[in-house]
């Protein structure tokens, strides 16, 4: 069973598609990382699947359910542009706010739990106005993990932290899929940061899914290369399209593509007269095939 299964949902707004019969699978358990530039219909579909909008057309079924029956409903938890709190109150007075909304039984061991969840157990107390902004995001994740839900929605929720708030939003959202069974739909620009987390990928542009992969998918369509310096980038760089297909300057280095054998390449280089500096081995990371990826489809 899938936790989200979408076909042909659609959503426009003034005439305009927002959402263009988009199709989208997100397998039980995965952490799916939801990928396209601004006005994409990120949103716009996540703010759909959790019905804050009404749909064009379309199905959208959760956990096998059509996504408005009541019962799959209070399965799903949701931070979609920010948490909602009260400023002036603690942080434990809004979640226990929203465990009144929800009808929750043993409110104050649910606080707890969620706190605990997302490393915030000591600091019950503290104002939400007081909070940094990577408090006030784990805050919002707490919210939404009130009731125990198997599905999250998270929009951008690691936009803007700092590094050490990416860390532990990582250690977070993992911790919730392996220890919890939550799957996880995450919306996120910083693709370094969602490719050490994510287990499947949907890229979705102008409102229309364009690719859905697994992690080990996108592991096997990246390209290897051998990265290369020397003294003379110029001279190396033509000696190496004299041997090798697929060569390319990037930035500091030559790029020597679909190559393994770095012997073979500094051996060669030596007998053209060129001595490397530096080499090592690298493989195209998610930003990079996104950019491509991007590229490939203006083209078109």
């Amino acid at each position: 069973m899938n936790a989200i299964e979408i076909k042909n949902l659609s959503k426009s707004f003034r005439g305009m598609y927002a959402v263009d019969h988009l199709n989208m699978t997100v397998p039980v358990g995965a952490i799916y990382g939801f990928i396209g530039e601004n006005g994409s219909g990120k949103s716009t579909t996540e703010k759909l699947i959790c019905g804050h909008l009404v749909p064009d057309c379309g199905e959208i079924k959760l956990f096998g359910k059509d996504y408005t029956n009541p019962g799959v409903r209070v399965r799903v938890g949701a931070l979609i542009e920010n948490a909602g709190c009260f400023p002036n109150s603690s942080v434990y007075q809004n979640l226990r706010m929203q465990t009144i909304n929800l009808g929750l039984e043993n409110p104050d061991e649910e606080i707890d739990r969620v706190l605990k969840i997302v490393r915030m157990e000591d600091s019950a107390n503290i104002k939400f106005k007081s909070c940094s902004l990577g408090m006030k995001q784990r805050i919002g994740i707490a919210m939404a993990l009130l009731g125990d839900p198997a599905l999250l929605i998270l929009d951008e929720p690691i936009n803007g932290l700092d590094t050490d708030g990416m860390r532990i939003m990582r250690e977070i959202l993992v911790d919730i899929t392996t220890n919890y069974g939550c799957t996880v739909l995450i919306s996120s620009h910083i693709l370094g940061e969602l490719e050490k987390i994510a287990t499947h990928y949907g890229i979705i542009r102008q409102g229309r899914m364009i690719m859905e992969m697994s992690a080990k998918e996108m592991d096997s369509r990246a390209q290897n290369f051998v990265s290369i310096k020397t003294k003379d980038m110029k001279g190396a760089e033509i000696a190496l399209k004299n041997k090798f297909d697929n060569v390319k300057a990037e930035g500091e280095y030559l790029r020597v593509y679909d190559v393994d054998d770095t012997e073979a390449i500094v051996e060669y280089l030596l007998k053209s007269g060129h001595v490397v500096n530096e080499i090592k081995k690298n493989k195209i990371g998610l930003e990079e095939y996104y950019i491509e990826l991007m590229s490939k489809k203006e083209e078109k």
